[in-house]
């Protein structure tokens, strides 16, 4: 009975930690969505000659950042996680 216990933890505590991933994979992913918009966003302001070309190239490094620490999935997911 113990031994039964024991593999149903285990269990649940394996799918305890994929639900914590899969959490952080959509919150990692609707972030970089954020970023990508707000990227948009003042590209379009400095086009339109509103923004500052400063502005454009603090969305980028943040774009980048986030690459480099969650990946570029979120570029090619294609439909909105919201």
């Amino acid at each position: 009975m113990a031994g039964f216990m024991d593999r149903a933890k285990e269990q649940a505590q394996n799918a305890l930690s994929q639900g914590r991933e899969k959490v952080e994979e959509v919150q990692a992913q609707r972030a970089g969505h954020d970023l990508l918009r707000k990227l948009g966003r003042v590209y379009y302001a400095e086009q339109r000659e509103s923004g500052s070309p400063a502005d454009v190239q603090e969305a980028l490094v943040a774009v980048e950042r986030h690459i480099a620490e969650h990946g570029d999935a979120f570029l090619r997911g294609g439909g909105s996680t919201r």
